[in-house]
């Protein structure tokens, strides 16, 4: 999706049908043809390509062919929620059409911006100084709480989602997705499956909620530490932001080989900063003092990222997944869960240390 690719990323050029020559000259404004069709290799659930035009690139995004599971694949949703944001001031690709006519390209699509830029894949940031890596940090902090600062009521996405029980209906989700694929045993899974229902936090302010706001799915300015464009927003509905940033922020709680995490990095020395600078950085933009239940969230977004590699694993061993490596990929789920589980039982930092700093409040110098 509107991102800088890399030779290999993209395969040789299919030529569109007249069809959707015409179709595309009559709604996105300025197109002009021939244009060519070269897929990404990553978009998988959404097929998404690279679209050489006279006039430009642009990027498409369609649904797979064939039959499909009801409310999957629904790029609807993505058109609309991009469309929403295009003011805002959340860095979003521009969207210029949806084409839901399945005979044009069989299936239905949307066309939006190629965004020229940088994608990291590394949360480590190798390549980069501290001071970059610093820059860099700040500049994802600022993205995801612009998003997290939308109200949705004021860009037509009231009824984008259900707010109502959120936490709760997502625990009862995460649950159930678990034990259609579960295997052996996992104790810490079942601990959680116990304790997060017992400790929901109070619903939050109804916000977007993205569902992977990875440093991947981010595409920054060529040149300066910006984000540009936020990516990939397949599973985004209106929701709980702070689990959408508890998500975010997992990787100050994981190490490399679990989930491209950085807890046993020196990250003072690399630039990167602290859990407790970062989540007050967060607070601070967004108008919050601080975050009650961080360990709920942090817990609950371990545990979701445990069921969902629960079912990759699943589907390692029945021989269906798409990946090589999803054996190993889904073997990492009760790792996370083990440290889920200490999470809630209150691993450090603690709550009290996430609070916003409090200079002008309590006269601290």
């Amino acid at each position: 999706m509107a991102i800088k690719a890399k030779s290999d990323d993209v395969e040789h050029g299919e030529a569109l049908p007249a069809a959707v020559e015409q179709w595309l000259a009559t709604h996105v404004a300025g197109y002009e043809g021939p244009g060519t069709l070269h897929k990404f290799g990553f978009g998988q659930s959404n097929p998404t390509y690279r679209l050489r035009a006279a006039s430009g690139d642009y990027v498409l995004r369609r649904k797979p062919f064939g039959p499909l599971l009801p409310k999957a694949h629904a790029i609807e949703r993505e058109f609309r929620v991009l469309d929403a944001l295009r003011d805002s001031g959340v860095p979003v690709p521009r969207v210029h059409c949806l084409c839901e006519n399945v005979t044009l390209l069989g299936a239905a699509f949307y066309v939006m911006d190629f965004v020229e830029g940088r994608i990291f894949y590394d949360q480590r940031l190798p390549g980069l100084d501290a001071g970059e890596r610093a820059a860099i940090f700040d500049a994802m902090n600022a993205a995801v709480a612009s998003l997290h600062s939308a109200d949705p009521t004021q860009i037509g996405l009231s009824d984008y989602g259900r707010p109502e029980r959120f936490l709760e209906r997502q625990v009862q989700l995460w649950t159930r997705q678990y034990r259609a694929s579960e295997g052996e045993r996992c104790e810490a899974m079942e601990r959680l499956i116990e304790w997060l229902p017992q400790h929901l936090p109070s619903d939050q302010l109804p916000r977007i909620f993205h569902g992977d706001l990875r440093l991947d799915n981010m595409i920054f300015h060529p040149t300066e530490p910006r984000v540009i464009a936020l990516l990939d927003w397949e599973l985004s509905t209106i929701g709980d932001p702070l689990a959408d940033f508890a998500y975010h922020a997992m990787a100050w709680r994981v190490g490399a080989d679990l989930f491209r995490g950085f807890d046993d990095l020196d990250r003072p020395a690399l630039g990167i900063p602290q859990e407790d600078e970062y989540v007050g950085r967060y607070c601070e933009r967004t108008g919050l003092d601080r975050i009650d239940h961080w360990n709920f969230y942090l817990a609950f977004s371990l545990f979701r990222v445990g069921a969902i590699l629960q079912g990759v694993w699943k589907r390692a061993q029945d021989g269906q997944a798409s990946a090589v490596d999803a054996g190993v990929v889904g073997a990492k789920s009760h790792p996370l869960a083990e440290i889920g589980w200490r999470i809630a039982q209150g691993d450090p930092p603690s709550e009290s240390q996430l609070a916003v700093r409090q200079d002008r409040e309590n006269g601290r110098a």
